[in-house]
This record gives structure tokens, sequence and C-alpha cells, in this order.
């Protein structure tokens, strides 16, 4: 116990300048789209050495990236090995949405008020770049291990896949950890998530004046019926429960629609982007097919109208490898004995990119700073933010837990 009521005295310690870290991560922005993100990253590597935590940088070429939807990426990895033994690897993410309207604080101004930090990635999850990198600083600063090895892993592609995050670095054998924890909430050891599919599905008719529709084919009113019959899946999916706590039923969602030329012209093109939660018990290849199915035997129903189909993104869900046990116990712990309260472990209907480390046969689990629910952070929504209290209490348990995991 005094060794770790040495750490929590070290972050207590510290806590003003992890503080201070974080607002200038929220100050640069990262919204993806447009994903320009490599800014970010160099940024975020001169503050790390400032703290003696050199990073590599592994900068995405400019096709892979703009292949993906975006502009730039810059991947970042500090390697700290202090013996033989097992790599505990800690990622998060700096990508995030932009912020949509309705906000009273500025997105990217880091802002305190009443204990609670606000601004685009507060809580999902540069806040996470400063829960790790203290942690790790901690751990170094007073437990001083002499076994074993822990990676921070700072990516910028999660909202789009993780494609030249993680999997690009796992594919080129830059990172290959024996265990992963990912930025989460502080509240819940997550073990498993939903699967997405996204696609973008494009509806073509025929340009008319508004005078004579007849001349034309409607490609918003076919739009309409194939968005009534995907929308009709929901009450279905209701029916599906998964066996997995924290999560329930699949669901769909239409994100984006776009269309038309003129109000006085009959539309001939009309588009709009879908997201599909998948539990962990559903397969993503029948999933797209019948979603394909769906669409196709609508349009169908209509002549002179096609569709195109293309999918954006196809992220599995993530299910436990049973090696993640010493991540589960060790977080559980401490978490319990720093918050006071019985840590659950769970699933939840968010994706994540751990899932491409569960791929690889590497267990892992979320556990960050942040809320009990994504409701209560804003996370994706305006005013976004962060208890302070809640990342000063989780980056204790990752420290904590890091001390036992390199024992």
């Amino acid at each position: 116990m005094q060794h770790y009521a040495a750490l929590d005295a070290w972050i207590d310690a510290h806590f003003d300048e992890q503080v201070r870290f974080l607002q200038e991560l929220i100050r640069v922005p990262t919204d993806t789209p447009p994903g320009n993100n490599a800014p970010h990253a160099e940024r975020t590597a001169t503050l790390l050495a400032e703290m003696g935590l050199e990073a590599e940088k592994y900068p995405v070429p400019e096709a892979d990236v703009r292949a993906c939807g975006m502009e730039s990426v810059t991947n970042l990895v500090v390697r700290r090995k202090y013996g033989a033994g097992r790599t505990v690897l800690l990622n998060a993410h700096g990508d995030v949405v932009p912020p949509g309207d309705g906000w009273t604080k500025n997105p990217y101004g880091g802002e305190i008020e009443s204990g609670a930090m606000y601004g685009r990635a507060a809580s999902v999850s540069k806040c996470d770049f400063s829960t790790y990198a203290f942690a790790v600083r901690a751990l170094e600063a007073v437990a001083r291990p002499t076994q074993g090895s822990v990676e921070l892993l700072f990516t910028y592609d999660e909202e789009f896949g993780g494609e030249v995050g993680p999997a690009w670095l796992l594919k080129r054998g830059i990172i290959h950890p024996d265990l992963i924890i990912a930025a989460g909430f502080s509240y819940q050891v997550i073990t498993a998530h939903n699967g997405c599919l996204q696609m973008e599905v494009t509806v073509h008719g025929k340009m008319a004046h508004a005078a004579i529709p007849d001349s034309g084919v409607d490609a918003m009113q076919a739009a309409v019926a194939i968005l009534i019959a995907l929308y009709a899946q929901n009450t279905l999916y209701k029916g599906i429960q998964s066996q997995v706590e924290g999560i329930k039923h699949p669901y769909l969602n239409v994100g984006m629609i776009s269309g038309g030329t003129n109000t006085n012209v009959v539309p001939g093109r009309v588009s709009f982007k879908l997201d599909r939660r998948m539990i962990p018990e559903e397969d993503p290849g029948a999933v797209e097919a019948t979603l394909r199915r769906i669409i196709a035997d609508t349009a169908a129903q209509r002549p002179g109208v096609t569709v195109d189909v293309k999918r954006m993104l196809l992220a599995k869900a993530m299910r436990p490898l049973a090696g993640n046990a010493p991540l589960v116990q060790a977080i559980q712990k401490h978490a319990e004995q720093v918050f006071g309260e019985k840590i659950p472990a769970l699933g939840t209907p968010l994706y994540t990119d751990v899932r491409l480390f569960c791929e690889a046969g590497i267990p892992g689990v979320i556990y960050g700073a942040g809320p009990r629910t994504v409701l209560e952070s804003n996370a994706k929504r305006a005013d976004e933010k962060l208890q302070l209290e809640d990342l000063r209490r989780a980056t204790k348990v990752i420290s904590r837990s890091l001390s036992d995991l390199l024992a």
C-alpha cells in the first residue's frame, strides 16, 4: 500500500502540470474530417520531449492517408524498456469529429469551469494522452521498474477505422505488444464492443424541370423509399439481444444526406451515409449482404432508378481474449480502491481500435479517464467535458496497474 500511496502522491503533486498538458493538446484542432492531424502529432512530440518522453514519429505516406479520406497522419510511439519481460502498450487517439453547433465554450480552448475541462476531445480521447503519459512518469519516478516495457501509442485515425494507425503499425511490425490498454471511461473496464459498418448509398434518377416531373425520375422519392425500408430494420433489431453485458441490440442510423440541384428541379441524384452497429454475435459479412439486398430490392421497384453502394468502414466487434485477465484484475483492483466503488468489466456499444489488436491475438481492454457514460461527457456533442477528478483518479489507477503488470 505504501508503494501505491507514493504513486498517488506523485500524481497529485504534478496534477497541475498534467492539466496544462491536456489543455495544450486540446488547443491544436484535429477535426476528422478533414483529418489534417500531423501538426498535432508534432506538437504532442514536442510536449512529450519536454517531459523526457522521446517519441518515435511514423508519418504515413500521403497516398495511404488520402485513400482513407484524410489529409495527414503521423503516429507516435514512446518506448520505455526496463528489462526482460512483457510489453504493455497504452493507446489513445487524437482525431475527433468536428465540433458542430451549440457550443457555449471554445471547442479548442481547454477552458476549466466548476472542476471540468471543456473542449473537443477532452473526454474522447486526448485526455488519455495525458492519463497514460503521466501514469508512466509516476511509475518511473516512484516504482522504478526493472522488468518489462511500457509503450505509449498515440494515433490519429480512430474515427476512420484505424487503418493508418494501429493497423498500419501492426502490419509493419513497428509495434508488437503483449498486452494493450486503450482509451476509455474510468468507471468501467471494457472487454468487448460492437462492430460498425458504414456505407454510402447513392441513388441515381433523372433530372427534370419541376413543372414537368413525369419527364424525370425522382431520386429523392426513391431514396426515401430505401430509407423507410432500412429504418424498418431497427424494429427487427430490437428482437436480437446480445449476451454481452453492457451491449443491447444492433441498430442503424443515417447520419448524412445530400442531393438535388435546386428547388424547382426534380433531383437526379441523392446520397446518404449509414452507420450499422453490430453486436459481437453478428457476422459482418451477413449484415452487409442483408443491407445491400434491402437497398437493391427497394430500388428495383422504381423504374429508371439505379443505386451505387460503397462500403466506407468495416470495424469488427471486439471479443475478449482469455489473456486479458491480468489487465482486468489489476485495473479493477486499483480502480475499486481509488474510486471507492465496484468497477464492472463489461461491453460497450461503441467501437474502437482495440479490436485490431485482439484480431492480431493481443489481449486488450479499454480503460482511461472519463465519466460513467458517453452521454455524461457530451462526446461528439457540444460542450464536451471531462471532470478533472476523473482524470486524476484514472491516472492513479493506470500507474498502479502498470506497477503490478511489470512486477
